[in-house]
């Protein structure tokens, strides 16, 4: 029979549950290891005391019998109630005390030999060190309790201002990772040298640093990407007019087509440099989604199908949606193969083709610029440009591959008003 074993919360993988319990665990090994030490060091006191008390009596009571003088209660020879072991060792002429465990109220037996292997035995009242040992082991268990409650949350509540700081730190990488390179942990220790520098400083104060160096990189290769587009305009722009002045002939089409290329890099590199400077504004305007893909596709001039399963109504800047749409189509004309389908869903729109699929690095990690695979003509900022305008739309961009081969692009766009016209395919 196989037996299945229940995960433990999601919380418990919590550093300040770790620690909580480790804390709780050390304190309980720690209360018992000292309680077991005090409890035995004073038992032992207690019990050799009441055993010297009980022979100094068995010694007086001992006189007393050879004496042939009375015996005093508490004390006679073969006394009932004497533990069995007691009596063994006095017969075998040996001395010896012993707590009876069966007497109602705890007694000390003193027991030696005496003539006839008889017993001769005392009793002595052993009830106030029964209740001194009761009593502080009860001790124990109180103060062992209040100090590990006392510890447990003076050390809950330093483990979380530490990971309290952990947490913050950790919100602020993520920032960073989405793109908010401006976002800072600022913690106070880090922030003053003067104050002992721990560990979660050190790593605040590196995360901040590494964001502030990125930050530095990233701008200035923004600004590099947009200077050499923007000096680049000017001459494209006298080379294509001198393009336009060659005469008829298969190398002024190439030249022509060369510029084309040219400028169409150019343009694309100072929309990227733009996206990623976040200047780019939404104009908002109500849009039907169907006959808007229907136009990008007149524009591009492919022939792609497009199908409509629910049209709805959004609110979305148009020319961002149509550069978006007309990429994906582009590209899907571009590197795969036919039929290229748009389908109209909802506030969903996704573009396929038939071809090899997407590379899985793309699947991955998303659209990298200015890199291809497969030999495919190209810079891989179709795509890049794609993703960076639905960010700006607050869409949803992803690519996938389907089971049976193509690739799929699925534009999830927020927020759709309501459904109109009828379903069908155009």
């Amino acid at each position: 029979m196989r037996r299945t074993f229940r995960r433990l919360p999601h919380w418990t993988a919590t550093l300040t549950w770790k620690a909580a319990a480790f804390i709780t665990v050390m304190c309980c090994g720690l209360a018992a290891l000292l309680g077991v030490l005090v409890h035995v060091s004073v038992t032992d006191q207690t019990v050799g005391e009441a055993r010297g008390r009980a022979l100094d009596r068995l010694a007086e009571v001992t006189t007393e019998y050879e004496a042939g003088n009375r015996l005093p209660p508490g004390a006679g020879v073969d006394l009932p109630g004497l533990p069995t072991p007691l009596r063994e060792l006095a017969a075998d002429g040996k001395r010896g005390t012993m707590v009876g465990d069966q007497d109602a109220p705890p007694t000390m037996w003193a027991a030696g030999p005496t003539d006839g292997g008889r017993a001769l035995a005392v009793q002595y009242d052993y009830a106030q060190g029964a209740h001194t040992i009761d009593a502080l082991d009860r001790a124990i268990v109180w103060s062992s309790a209040l100090a590990i409650g006392v510890t447990l949350l003076v050390g809950t509540f330093a483990v979380t201002r530490v990971t309290r700081r952990l947490h913050a730190t950790a919100q602020v990488a993520r920032r960073i990772s989405a793109g908010a390179l401006d976002a800072r942990v600022n913690d106070p220790r880090a922030q003053d040298p003067t104050r002992p520098q721990d560990e979660v400083a050190a790593v605040a104060g590196a995360l901040d640093t590494m964001a502030s160096s990125l930050q530095s990189k990233l701008l200035s290769e923004q600004r590099f990407t947009a200077d050499v587009a923007h000096e680049l305009r000017t001459p494209l722009t006298g080379l294509h007019a001198a393009a336009e002045l060659l005469p008829p002939g298969r190398p002024t089409e190439l030249v022509r087509d060369r510029v084309a290329a040219l400028r169409t890099l150019t343009e694309d590199l100072l929309e990227i440099s733009r996206l990623d400077a976040r200047s780019e504004r939404l104009e908002l305007d109500s849009e039907a989604l169907a006959p808007l893909a229907e136009r990008v596709v007149r524009a591009s001039g492919t022939a792609t199908d497009v199908r409509v399963v629910r049209d709805v109504r959004v609110e979305t800047d148009r020319r961002r949606l149509e550069r978006v749409l007309g990429n994906l189509v582009a590209n899907a004309h571009k590197h795969g193969v036919g039929p290229v389908v748009l389908t109209v869903d909802g506030p969903v729109v996704t573009v396929r083709d038939h071809g090899a699929g997407y590379p899985e690095y793309l699947v991955e990690h998303g659209p990298q610029r200015f890199r291809t695979e497969g030999g495919s003509k190209g810079h891989g900022l179709g795509l890049t440009i794609a993703l960076g305008q639905s960010e700006v739309l607050g869409a949803r961009l992803s690519f996938a591959n389907a089971p049976e081969g193509g690739a799929v692009a699925t534009l999830t766009l927020p927020h759709p008003d309501r459904s109109e016209g009828p379903s069908g395919a155009i």
